[in-house]
């Protein structure tokens, strides 16, 4: 959504309408026939692809609006089971996806919400451009490469490798992971369901401010959870985006601000990130910093946050007219996708009714980003 930079931690926080446009999208996918898959393989992996395989299952395991997914085994068992994800026809360079049902326009939005404060030009080209990362799996391959490298050492994540064989422009296979993705987690104990919400945001904080790469796709399938291993296996990499110091910067200080609840310095950093101009009324100051606070909630407690309980958006709602009125700037390129997958973070705790030391995790990592000299 842009201004504030801070996520909503429910689903309350969109328009029902939107909510389900955006479903449509996601479930508006049709398989390719076998003839046509067997082409995309042949044409990206040569006509012998078949003999690096054991088996390969002809018929998809899933489909997306992009593509669908294969599974298969390898010929020499070295990573066991795979999954091939091959693109759709067309799809290489064209930034849409092709379920045919088109994107929000403004008749989504409630009548009370002013459609233009939400700048859907801007939107819509952050879209795309996602869109077209998301269909070049060779860039895919190398970020799931570089997070396999960055989260070698981890103790509770993983990333399965990528069998470059067996990958090109529309075809990514990598090892087959298990597990269950994290919103079928709701039965395990409390302090399993808390361990989990602690690493997941964990990893959100490492992603910004350590790596400055990351994968912003929110969707909860992209995060298996192992109970043999008591770990989490990552997926899906084509939404991946980086992050400048001078951004991540000023991010941190944001969130510091927002914690201690200084909202004088939420509105100065706001402005070195440009989601201000300086020139806004003091309505629109006002709800700006307010909305920062509210969501920086996880962050200003000492004690462990409860996501389950709390209610935040309801308060973020209710300042929406002025901040989506009174805006006079889009917010920066790259909170889109980092917001995006703070608020599902967010939401996948309150799912999972996690307690989570929120302050503590962030403030450790905030004296590693300064090397304990934080900037006055």
């Amino acid at each position: 959504m842009g201004s504030p930079p801070f996520p909503p931690p429910d689903p309350d926080f969109l328009p029902p309408e939107l909510l389900q446009a955006l479903e449509r999208l996601r479930q508006g996918a049709d398989f390719m026939p076998r003839w046509q898959s067997t082409q995309v393989l042949d044409e990206e992996l040569g006509p012998t692809w078949r003999e690096k395989l054991l088996e390969f299952q002809d018929i998809p395991f899933a489909a997306a609006s992009i593509g669908q997914v294969h599974l298969g085994m390898l010929l020499d068992g070295g990573f066991g089971g795979c999954l091939i994800p091959l693109l759709y026809p067309g799809c290489v360079g064209i930034p849409w996806d092709n379920t045919g049902k088109g994107l929000p326009n403004p008749s989504f939005f409630p009548p009370e919400i002013p459609f233009p404060g939400l700048f859907p030009e801007k939107s819509l080209e952050v879209l795309q451009k996602e869109l077209e990362w998301e269909c070049d799996y060779q860039r895919e391959a190398q970020c799931a490469r570089t997070f396999r490298d960055l989260l070698r050492d981890d103790p509770f994540f993983s990333v399965p490798r990528v069998v470059d064989e067996l990958s090109a422009s529309r075809v990514l296979t990598m090892e087959l992971a298990s597990g269950m993705p994290l919103d079928q987690c709701q039965d395990l104990s409390q302090g399993v369901r808390d361990e989990i919400c602690t690493q997941l945001l964990r990893l959100c904080l490492m992603e910004l401010f350590e790596f400055r790469l990351m994968q912003t796709d929110p969707n909860w399938a992209n995060f298996l959870y192992d109970p043999t291993q008591h770990k989490v296996t990552l997926l899906d990499f084509g939404a991946t985006r980086s992050f400048d110091k001078e951004f991540t910067d000023h991010y941190i200080e944001v969130i510091r601000a927002a914690a201690d609840g200084d909202k004088e310095k939420v509105l100065q950093k706001s402005r070195d990130l440009k989601f201000l101009t300086g020139f806004e009324c003091k309505a629109m100051l006002s709800a700006h910093s307010s909305a920062a606070l509210l969501l920086a909630a996880p962050f200003s407690r000492r004690a462990p946050f409860r996501f389950g309980a709390q209610r935040t958006a309801r308060g973020v709602r209710a300042l929406l007219r002025p901040l989506l009125r009174l805006r006079l700037t889009p917010p920066p390129e790259p909170s889109y996708g980092l917001h995006r997958k703070l608020a599902g973070a967010f939401l996948c705790c309150a799912r999972l009714q996690g307690r989570v030391r929120c302050r503590r995790l962030f403030l450790r990592l905030h004296r590693r980003y300064w090397g304990g000299n934080p900037p006055r």
